[in-house]
């Protein structure tokens, strides 16, 4: 089967594909044929040998994919062969079959293709759980979304609307803004031309944000500090601009403010129930229409480095997926 491997670490043009061995089959474990895998900002870290675990090399990355039961191991009940699913892998996903515990792996919805299967799990789940588990997220309240065109910050705002806050929208640039816009956004700063900190004051009318949701820190997050409610709670989910910002206590003191770490990864290992129980409200709001999944552009797998490319060039919306021409 084909699969990326990763044998250096760098930037995604060091990554190769190769024809490489069907991984084993083993108890408790189905078998995946992956029609699509989603990519995601941590991939990028991954094979840098930036992120904060790193796996022996060489590997395949990619943890999300959607795709075909095609075998099923001992002592696993609730799925069978022939069922469309999707997957956390947690590593593998980029290759042509993928064997995974079963908890990991998740029937769809009738309506929903491989594409948007591929791109759901982290994305849609890392903001789920960021507003439901750690930030408590209310109706009514003003939520600000970083990076509101990115991978997860785009979900966010979908979440954001499903759960009733009333929603800005942060990026650059109109054309980024205007996908936000179409996912439910109600306000929107171009934060390449506006003052973030004075057009959140505007439209809240001087209260500012209550829950602010931070994929990319740096300069972002520092003006995240100048427009936060009192009270206000921000999630730090990433830092997409290179930059880890750093809390200055005596703003905190003042504004009474909670700064949130949410990391949704370790959830599998510590909390795997909230997982599912996540996804099957992800899954309602699908089928209401709440939730669509945007995904801006599909490569095959041999233009692994293209697709990881967009990405890292913030050329992309939504979501960017692998695909390795099954049927």
């Amino acid at each position: 089967m084909r699969a990326v491997l990763c044998k250096e670490w760098g930037g995604p043009e060091k990554l190769v594909v190769e024809d490489v061995p069907v991984p084993a089959m083993r108890p408790g474990a189905v078998r995946v044929a992956v029609h699509a895998a989603g990519i995601n900002y941590a991939d990028l870290l991954l094979v840098s040998g930036q992120y904060q675990e790193k796996p022996p090399l060489p590997f395949t990355p990619g943890s999300e994919a959607g795709g075909v039961v095609t075998e099923v191991g001992d002592g696993v009940t609730g799925l069978n062969v022939g069922d469309r699913v999707m997957v956390t892998s947690g590593g593998g996903a980029y290759a042509e079959q993928v064997v995974v515990d079963a908890a990991r792996v998740y029937p769809i919805p009738a309506s929903m293709d491989y594409a948007a299967a591929a791109g759901f799990p982290v994305a849609y789940g890392t903001s789920h759980g960021a507003f439901a588990w750690r930030a408590h997220l209310q109706p009514g309240e003003w939520l600000l979304v970083h990076g509101a065109a990115g991978g997860v910050g785009l979900t966010a705002v979908e979440i954001g609307k499903a759960m009733g806050a009333r929603v800005i929208a942060c990026a650059g640039g109109p054309e980024k803004l205007a996908v936000a816009r179409e996912h439910g956004a109600d306000h929107a700063i171009d934060y390449s031309r506006e003052d973030i900190r004075e057009r959140v004051k505007e439209i809240t009318g001087g209260r500012g944000a209550d829950v602010i949701y931070d994929p990319v820190g740096g300069d972002v997050f520092d003006a995240s500090l100048r427009c936060i409610a009192w009270g206000g709670r921000i999630i730090i989910i990433g830092f997409a601009s290179g930059r880890i910002p750093q809390v200055p206590a005596n703003i905190a003191l003042v504004k009474n403010f909670d700064a949130i770490g949410f990391y949704w990864g370790s959830y599998q290992k510590h909390k795997p129930q909230l997982i599912r129980e996540s996804y099957a409200q992800l899954f309602r709001w699908f089928e209401e229409g709440k939730l669509k999944p945007h995904v801006s552009h599909q490569l095959d797998l041999k233009d692994v480095a293209q697709a990881m490319a967009l990405l890292a060039r913030r050329q992309s919306t939504g979501k960017v997926v692998l695909t390795t021409g099954a049927r």
